[in-house]
């Protein structure tokens, strides 16, 4: 798993007066969680880039003025209109105690039914799995190699390694499509 490392500085005002000053300077207010206390600071706008705007999971490094803790994205709110970054929650990791975090789905394999001339759907591009800090996977394999024309292959096909998944187990993940022309020629060959 990806470490990032985002270097923060505690805030002494807390509100909504304060927090647009901080998002005039391009600062965004954030709020770190899960430990023995609460710990509101902010960071530079630009060092949410890589963490935010990428389909990876990364375990954060998060230095507050010199305090060094471990730590998971949980939350990040963005203006409805101009998409700024307004807000960012984050859980800190600690060894043992188990997370809950959404994770990419990563297709492994060729799938006969698009080698058919089918089309792979995503249904779903993340799983929310449960796991402990050491545990929790970059991305969740997904075979498609037996996933012929008109099938899906769904969450309780997947064999979760050290991690528990919570996503429905019924839910379909993909789904091979059968294209218009080849579903004429299918009826034709009847």
């Amino acid at each position: 798993m990806k470490s990032l490392e985002i270097v923060g500085f505690k805030r002494a005002n807390l509100g909504k007066k304060d927090a647009k000053a901080l998002r005039l300077d391009s600062y965004v207010p954030c709020v770190l969680y899960g430990g023995t206390e609460q710990i509101h600071f902010s960071s530079p706008a630009i060092l949410f880039r890589e963490l935010l705007y990428t389909p990876e999971v990364h375990i954060v490094e998060l230095n507050i003025e010199g305090d060094i803790r471990r730590a998971i994205v949980q939350d990040a709110q963005f203006h409805p209109v101009n998409e700024m970054l307004l807000h960012v929650d984050f859980l800190e990791l600690q060894d043992g105690k188990e997370v809950k975090m959404d994770v990419p789905v990563k297709f492994v394999g060729v799938s006969p039914g698009v080698l058919a001339g089918g089309k792979l759907v995503s249904k779903l591009r993340k799983l929310k799995v449960k796991a402990t800090p050491e545990n929790l996977p970059d991305s969740v394999e997904v075979n498609i190699s037996d996933l012929e024309l008109g099938k899906s292959v769904k969450v309780n096909k997947v064999e979760p390694k050290g991690y528990t998944i919570l996503t429905n187990s019924l839910a379909p993940i993909a789904t091979v499509t059968i294209p218009r022309a080849l579903k004429g020629q299918m009826q034709a060959d009847k």
